[in-house]
């Protein structure tokens, strides 16, 4: 018995079939997890970067404006017509403006008012149109769903109880005189 045990360990050993099999099984799961990553993240910039221009466009309209007061829910739905690849941006954004005192920026929040479309609504905290020549801060907050949470990248980030992340874009201008 532990003569033939030496002899197929001995055969095992020299034998070369299925050493490919085995290479390709190594290198295709990194591979593959390196490629998973690479699309999260690339979907994550595209998203920034698509929400990121929807709010810089829409800031810039409210600043040239004169004389209309922009609503949240106009703002929200103009922001979310410029972003075009958002999914369900209605329910998943959320909008601040607030007036800052450009000589003591301590009374700033850091953290963003965020929401996703699972939680209950909730009432808008901050948003407030400035009057003349006021230096003014807009910032977004969009919860969305990683494409691959379950993989190394996707579980690194910040996800709330329901599995949303958030990408948060903060846009700073002086209102114009009307």
């Amino acid at each position: 018995m532990i003569t033939n045990m030496k002899q197929f360990a001995a055969r095992f050993r020299r034998e070369e079939e299925g050493s490919a099999t085995v290479e390709f099984v190594l290198y295709f799961t990194v591979f593959f997890i390196v490629l998973a990553a690479a699309v999260e993240i690339s979907f994550i910039n595209l998203r920034h970067a698509m929400l990121e221009r929807s709010v810089d466009m829409v800031t810039r309209d409210i600043r040239l404006s004169t004389g209309e007061v922009p609503s949240y829910a106009s703002v929200k739905q103009d922001i979310c017509e410029e972003a075009t690849i958002m999914d369900d941006c209605e329910a998943n954004l959320r909008l601040e403006m607030i007036q800052l005192d450009p000589r003591n920026m301590g009374n700033m929040s850091y953290t963003a008012d965020c929401q996703n479309a699972a939680q209950d609504p909730q009432p808008v905290i901050n948003f407030t149109p400035g009057q003349d020549n006021d230096l003014m801060m807009m910032r977004a907050c969009l919860k969305y769903k990683p494409m691959m949470p379950t993989t190394q990248f996707g579980k690194q980030l910040n996800l709330d109880d329901d599995g949303y992340a958030q990408l948060v874009v903060t846009s700073a201008f002086v209102q114009e005189p009307r």
